[in-house]
This record gives C-alpha cells, sequence and structure tokens, in this order.
C-alpha cells in the first residue's frame, strides 16, 4: 500500500458513522413515530437499526437463538471495559467489582420485573438452572416433571440427580400445535403425584419457539404444592413480561441471548422464601442468607458484567414492543407463506401470542441435518438443525437486524427444495 492509499484509508475511518446509543435515539425520533405493530413492516427503520450491526456477507444468519451479536454501540462499550479493567488490574477486582456486580443485577431485576433481593447474575441459563436442580433438597423418591423438548443441558443434570439421589424423573412430550392453554395445563397437571416436588418447564420451547402458558402451569402447580423452575432463555428481552408476574419459585436466563449482552452473562431468580434451600454451586461463607449465598463464582470476566448496563440501555432506546413486534412480525412474514404448502412442516404454532420470532421448519423426506446443510451451501442461509423430541426440521431464528429480503430467499428455497 503506497501513502497516497494509506492516508486515505485513514480519512475514511476517520469519517465512519459514530455507532453510538445517541444515533440510535436520533435514528428512532426521525423514523420511529409510529405505532409499533405499524413500525414492525417498516423496511426503511429497519434498514437503520440493521446498519448499528456488523454482518458477514458470506451468509444470511438465520441462527440468533444461541448467541445474539452484538450491535455497534454496545460492542464499543464493551470493548472499553475490557481495557478499563485491563488498566486498573487486581486494584480493580479487589475494590469495586463486587459494588458493580451488585449494580447490574439491580438493573436486571428492574429489567425483569422482581426483587433486586431475588436476582444473581450466572454465566448462562444452564448454571443458573443446573445450580437449582443439583442444590435442591431432594429425598429418595422424590419426583420432578419435565418435558423432553427442554433443553439438553438440564435434562442431564435431572439425570444425574436421579442416579446421585434416587429422584424419579417424568418426562412429558409437548405437542407442537395445542388446541388450547388448557391443553399443556393438563399435561402437567395429570403428571403430579404425591410425591412431586419441582417441575421445570419452558418458557419458549427452544427447538420450535412454542411460548408456553407458565402462569397458568404455575398456578396449577402451586395450587397441588409443587413448586416451578421456568427455562427463560428465549424469552428475556425477546418477548415482554415480568417475573413477578408468572408465579414461579425458580427463573434462568442467558442475557448473551436475546439483550445481546457480551457472552458469558445470565441470570438466576429465586423466590425470596426458597432461597435457604439451595445448596450453592460453588461453596460460599455459610453465615450469607441472601442470595448472595448462590453468587460464588471464583475469578471471571466481569468487564461482561459492566456490559450489562449498555445492553439494557440499547434495549430499552429500542423499545421491547418495537423489537417484539418486529421479531414476530418476521416470523409471521416467512411462516405464514408455508403452511400448508407441499411437504413442508412448520413446528410451531401459528398463533401470533403462541411464538415469537423463532419457528421450525421441516420438508418430509429430507433430514434435518441435510436441509441445514442444503440451504447453506446451496442458498447462502445459516441455521440449525433440530432431529428429536418430536422435532424434525431446522430452527429459524431472525433477529431485528434480518431484513424481509433475506427471508424471501429462506421462502424460495424452501419451496424449492419441497
Amino acid at each position: 500500500m503506497d501513502k497516497r492509499s494509506f492516508l486515505k484509508g485513514l480519512a475514511l475511518v476517520g469519517c465512519a458513522p459514530a455507532f453510538t446509543v445517541d444515533s440510535l435515539n436520533n435514528w428512532i425520533d426521525k423514523m420511529g413515530n409510529k405505532p409499533a405493530l405499524q413500525l414492525a413492516a417498516d423496511e426503511d427503520f429497519w434498514q437503520g437499526i440493521r446498519n448499528h450491526y456488523q454482518l458477514k456477507p458470506e451468509y444470511i444468519n438465520l441462527e440468533n437463538g444461541y448467541y445474539n451479536i452484538l450491535p455497534k454501540p454496545i460492542l464499543e462499550k464493551y470493548l472499553q471495559h475490557i481495557r478499563d479493567v485491563n488498566y486498573q488490574g487486581s486494584y480493580y477486582m479487589r475494590t469495586v467489582q463486587f459494588d458493580n456486580k451488585k449494580r447490574m443485577a439491580a438493573k436486571v431485576a428492574e429489567l425483569a420485573g422482581c426483587s433486586a433481593e431475588e436476582l444473581i447474575l450466572t454465566r448462562n441459563t444452564t448454571e443458573s438452572l443446573d445450580m437449582i436442580i443439583g442444590g435442591y433438597p431432594w429425598q429418595v423418591g422424590d419426583e420432578a416433571i419435565m418435558a423432553e423438548q427442554d433443553y439438553g443441558s438440564m435434562l442431564e443434570m435431572f439425570k444425574q440427580s436421579e442416579k446421585r439421589y434416587g429422584i424419579v424423573n417424568k418426562v412429558l412430550s409437548i405437542p407442537n400445535h395445542p388446541s388450547s392453554d388448557e391443553e399443556i395445563v393438563a399435561l402437567y397437571a395429570n403428571a403430579i403425584s404425591a410425591k412431586t416436588k419441582l417441575i421445570m418447564i419452558p418458557q419458549m420451547v427452544n427447538i420450535t419457539g412454542q411460548i408456553m402458558p407458565v402462569r397458568k402451569i404455575c398456578d396449577m402447580a402451586h395450587s397441588k404444592g409443587v413448586e416451578v423452575m421456568v427455562d427463560g432463555a428465549h424469552a428475556f428481552a425477546h418477548i415482554q413480561f415480568k417475573i413477578s408476574e408468572l408465579n414461579c419459585d425458580y427463573y434462568g436466563a442467558s442475557l448473551h441471548k436475546w439483550l445481546s449482552v457480551p457472552l458469558g452473562s445470565g441470570l438466576l431468580y429465586v423466590s425470596k422464601e426458597k432461597i435457604k434451600k439451595i445448596w450453592p454451586l460453588l461453596a460460599e461463607n455459610d453465615t450469607i442468607e441472601t442470595i448472595g449465598r448462590l453468587n460464588h463464582l471464583g475469578t471471571h470476566p466481569v468487564h461482561t458484567d459492566l456490559a450489562i448496563e449498555d445492553a439494557i440501555n440499547y434495549y430499552k432506546q429500542l423499545g421491547a414492543a418495537k423489537k417484539e413486534a418486529r421479531l414476530r412480525y418476521l416470523q409471521q412474514y416467512w411462516t405464514t407463506p408455508l403452511r400448508n404448502k407441499g411437504k413442508i412442516q412448520i413446528n410451531t404454532p401459528k398463533e401470533p401470542e403462541r411464538a415469537c420470532a423463532i419457528a421450525n421448519v421441516g420438508i418430509d423426506g429430507m433430514k434435518p441435518g441435510v436441509l441445514a446443510e442444503t440451504l447453506l451451501k446451496k442458498y447462502g442461509i445459516y441455521t440449525v438443525a433440530i432431529d428429536g423430541a418430536n422435532v424434525h426440521g431446522c430452527r429459524i431464528a431472525p433477529n431485528v437486524f434480518t431484513t424481509t429480503k433475506e427471508l424471501d430467499t429462506l421462502v424460495n428455497a424452501l419451496t424449492e427444495l419441497s
């Protein structure tokens, strides 16, 4: 590279737009004054949001359920947090680390709609819920109820507890297309016996995107003296709700999914009266009786904690209602024309209130792994294959940066393959 080209490159970098929360505010003030449902279909507005992301051009990313990549304003803040913690070193770790973590946990609790005395930060949903499963005061013969569609890590933890403590696991199967909330509630109610202690339910089924009637299940279970643990990995900052309104006993979620916090951030909610009964994952000072007794992680990447505030600010500025409406619109945009079409099977309920961004699609006669590979290699669409628990297809999880043009590519590809 010659000197002139080098200097021109520097000039271009200097002229690049500043991707900040302020720029988001300006864009929303300029373009986002429509009602959320109307704005959901405004491609010009969402193109402005898309500009906050750096996206690989080699493929269309429709697998945003595992990890939601960070918009540039959050990413830049995160990188600065890394620099700041590294600059201060042990001084930071021994002085303000724990105060900052507590402050971030309080912000998450406010967003979640629960007391700060009932919530801690963890590294992911698996850690949160496995802490409850492994730390529950089980007795031989106690029963736990779960579904085969629940996340594998938690199912494995229940299997380990079965071997370790002699509990009995009852595994149900959630229908992909329930006729009503009552059908789902009855499924769990009919499995309860006098020995049942704990039910695990997904707020949003990770492999299909189906939204479960959590409050109804919790109310039913409590009427029978049974506690409920909710897997909220895909629901938190995806759909609007408050933990306090769910009436659950335990709740876990990953903040690096739909809230777009950097990797390695989660939450655990424990109803205040249940805190003392759960054994910590890692031993803490046994005189602590607050939820802090469950929060001993050892040394970990604390700069991730600091980015939580930035992610929450971004989420609030974008608007929870705007985000949910757009995500549901995108799912309905591609699933509606494909339902009841040839060999295509949509494994997600069609009712708008029963799903949001995530849906699952399969093609009769084509293995999910083959479908995923074909979508990527032939059409440049990245998804994830699901082949089990009565679900055979690819999970499609768009994000706020996804365009309808990209989803047109998906619809055309599936139509052609079917």
